[in-house]
């Protein structure tokens, strides 16, 4: 009480109202209006303590006639709809409430009380201050918070009410001049905002007076707040197991009024069409119950499928025994019945087109959750949305670092399987165990296998050494020469005549191992320190010796220029010839999914594996391969062409080879984790690897030629279907002026034991883009001046 004697006079009356009510009968021109308001003046002057001042204490006796002086403002049709009461000025007490604020009142029990100014006690002053320096000094300073007050209804949900204060029938009187503020005075209070003394010296108790009352309204916000309070958890939280969940249920149990409300969450794994429960946090899954991870389509009945997975349409069941009895898949019925679950709401939470996972709602009670409150989550989503892609990001970057550090770079067809075995360690360590990467193996693929290979390269490599050695031998001669010349001693004609005897050496025969490094001692160790001493005793010779110098490898002392020339055509050759594969390769992935690489040594080869093992993308079908075969003899074509088109850009003119392996059956190959590599699984597959590695080394039955030549694609198979598909491609090309007519039909010796292997070999016809003519091998050879 001692809080009321030091606040300002404050006297409940209604004399404000009657104020307003005289201003409107002298601007009223409808006889029944003014009739109406003339009553009311009445009523009021012939009940003086409304005019002059109803006791506090009182209120309850004078409730009849303050219900009809507040007609007007508290109208009869609305109290089932509107919050309001009438309160005395700057206090809790309230009256002439509507009828659905005493039903509100009355749900929360005999224990609640409505004291919604005790919390702002310490503002309450200062708000008081701040109404007067508005009404008597034009200063406007706002010390009013944000009013709100929780409040639980019959079935003990707490719903959040906004309050807002009318305060347009409150007068204030300054009760003395003396108390009367200066401009000073004002501004000091404005600088001292928090000096509570100094406000209560400037404005004491005794100086004003307030009469009149005040109304106020309540608005229902609790949906308002639950949404801005999950999203502010959502966006704070850096992902699913950040979440509060406890918090993000009971918000949930008040947004929906639903006091037994759960709440859970079923993540989507896009590859395998599967739900999954989350790895991190404690979060339920009421959709998969006791399964961890589950097939869409085993998990769900048809029409739920649709919803969830097609049009990312919310399922509700608000009757779940109702719909066990009439869905055929009872799964997910049946996981919610275990569960004492009587009524739910799926929410699919997707990004675009791509599903992201199920928000799940249950309630033990029917119809709780239902068609009309499930658009409720709609304004959740975006925010639900944002923490799960930050989830998937954090959970993405965890397996690629499990895959990065087990694994070597993962073609994008497979890399699926890699994530859900990396998937299976992250959900191991959670649970605190130590799963081990494990071998991944791709079960009935088919093989295709195909090079284009530069022929002769070893020999052609040992020929550019020859070459650069008898470069380098003849001009250490011309050194010498000039040297014996300018004094004639007998070593240096010694070590010419060894020179010499190199250099007709190299010139008789093919360079071998041992010669090379007889050579390159015999330079190291007897011709270069000779010319270190040329290069002190002589101007002319050091000048020539140092050009001879200016062309040998600084770490060797060997010129390696011709070397270079051909290192530098081979990858020239080999960049531009993989540049068309890869660009290609993009164009066949959208044939069928498939496993891919390739590699680069004397020439560029590749290994392309398909089947329904490979990819979760289709079902696979053989019409898929016979594609992937026709595109890859196209392409073989193509970088024939290449290949040749680039031959007066290279400083070494180089020629190529090319070979598919046409493999009939399926095969099993295996990513070895311990390797870092794919291989083919099995003693029986291992067969393919090796003629693989082989095959192009193998001879046309009879003969010692070479199954690979030059302008030509050698088809290496081993049944007549095989012959007869390939024939159908042959043709097909033959007819788009890509290869010859001529087809020969050849036998091979067996390879690695393997016997049988039959070829087809066809030649190119050379179309280059900037010619109009279309060129047989030997013309092209003609045409390029090897």
């Amino acid at each position: 009480m001692k809080e009321e004697k030091e606040f300002f006079q404050i006297k409940l009356n209604f004399k404000s109202l009657l104020d307003t009510y005289v201003e409107k009968l002298e601007l009223e021109t409808s006889n029944f209006k003014r009739l109406y308001l003339s009553s009311l003046i009445q009523f009021v002057e012939k009940n003086e303590a409304l005019y002059t001042e109803v006791p506090i204490d009182k209120i309850a006796h004078y409730e009849s006639d303050i219900d009809t002086v507040l007609t007007d403002l508290f109208p009869t049709a609305l109290t089932l709809n509107e919050i309001k009461a009438a309160t005395v000025p700057f206090s809790d007490q309230i009256f002439n409430l509507t009828t659905r604020f005493k039903n509100i009142i009355r749900e929360a029990g005999d224990d609640f009380k409505f004291d919604v100014m005790e919390s702002f006690s310490q503002d309450k002053y200062r708000m008081a201050c701040g109404a007067i320096l508005k009404i008597f000094y034009g200063r406007f300073v706002n010390f009013s918070k944000p009013l709100q007050v929780s409040i639980k209804n019959a079935s003990g949900a707490l719903r959040t009410y906004r309050i807002t204060y009318n305060a347009d029938f409150v007068r204030i009187s300054l009760n003395d001049e003396k108390y009367r503020l200066s401009e000073t005075q004002i501004a000091q209070l404005l600088r001292e905002h928090d000096n509570m003394e100094l406000w209560k010296e400037y404005f004491p108790p005794q100086a004003y007076s307030f009469e009149g009352f005040g109304i106020i309204s309540l608005t229902d916000v609790t949906i308002d707040n639950a949404i801005s309070e999950l999203k502010t958890i959502f966006l704070n939280g850096k992902s699913m197991g950040d979440t509060q969940n406890d918090k993000v249920e009971s918000i949930f149990r008040t947004m929906f009024g639903i006091e037994d409300l759960r709440a859970g969450f079923t993540s989507f794994n896009h590859y395998a069409k599967s739900f999954e429960t989350l790895m991190y946090g404690d979060v339920v899954s009421y959709l998969l119950g006791q399964s961890h991870e589950k097939n869409c389509e085993n998990a769900l009945c048809r029409g739920a499928y649709k919803n969830l997975i097609n049009d990312f349409t919310p399922l509700v069941i608000s009757d779940v025994e109702e719909y066990l009895n009439t869905v055929q898949n009872t799964f997910l019925a049946e996981n919610l019945m275990n569960n004492g679950i009587k009524s739910a709401t799926f929410y699919p939470v997707h990004e675009n087109d791509r599903l992201l996972g199920i928000l799940e709602l249950v309630s033990g009670k029917e119809y709780e959750l239902n068609n009309f409150n499930v658009s409720l989550l709609d304004a959740v989503a975006p925010y639900l949305k944002a923490v799960l892609l930050n989830s998937e990001r954090e959970y993405e970057n965890s397996i690629n670092a499990i895959i990065q550090t087990e694994c070597t770079s993962i073609h994008d067809s497979v890399k699926w399987k890699f994530e859900n075995e990396a998937r299976r360690i992250l959900k191991s360590r959670s649970d605190g165990g130590s799963a081990q990467f494990e071998d991944l193996k791709f079960e009935d693929v088919y093989p295709l296998y195909g090079q284009i290979d530069i022929v002769g390269s070893s020999d052609t490599r040992n020929k550019m050494i020859k070459d650069d050695l008898l470069s380098q031998l003849e001009e250490v001669e011309d050194i010498f020469a000039f040297a014996k010349a300018q004094q004639p001693l007998p070593l240096y004609a010694q070590l010419e005549y060894r020179v010499h005897k190199y250099v007709k050496e190299l010139r008789k025969k093919e360079l071998d191992a041992n010669t090379e490094r007889k050579i390159i001692k015999f330079l190291a160790e007897e011709i270069h320190p000779v010319f270190n001493h040329f290069k002190q005793i002589n101007q002319e010779i050091k000048q020539q010796i140092e050009t001879y110098e200016s062309f040998l490898d600084p770490n060797e002392n060997v010129k390696h220029s011709r070397r270079i020339d051909y290192d530098k055509s081979v990858q020239i050759m080999n960049d531009a010839v993989a540049g068309v594969l890869d660009k290609r390769q993009v164009e066949a992935q959208r044939i069928y999914p498939h496993f891919f690489e390739r590699f680069k040594t004397d020439g560029v080869e590749h290994n392309i594996y398909v089947g329904n093992s490979i990819t979760t993308a289709n079902d696979f079908n053989p019409v898929y391969l016979y594609n992937l075969r026709l595109w890859q003899l196209q392409v073989l074509v193509e970088l024939e062409n290449k290949f040749y088109e680039l031959q007066k850009e290279l400083p070494v003119k180089i020629e190529a080879a090319s070979m598919i392996l046409a493999f009939e059956n399926t095969l099993t190959i295996r990513y070895r984790i311990d390797e870092k590599r794919f291989d083919v699984d099995g003693s029986y597959n291992a067969r393919y690897e090796v003629v693989k590695k082989r095959i192009d080394k193998a001879l046309i039955k009879g003969t010692n030629e070479r199954i690979t030549q030059r302008g030509k694609i050698a088809i290496v198979y081993a049944s007549k279907d095989m012959e007869r598909e390939y024939l159908r491609y042959i043709d097909f090309l033959k007819h788009n002026n890509l290869i010859e007519d001529k087809v020969e039909k050849l036998e091979l010796e067996d390879v690695q034991g393997v016997a049988g292997l039959k070829a087809l070999r066809v030649s190119v016809l050379y179309n280059f883009s900037d010619s109009q003519t279309t060129l047989t091998y030997n013309d092209l050879i003609k045409e390029l001046q090897f």
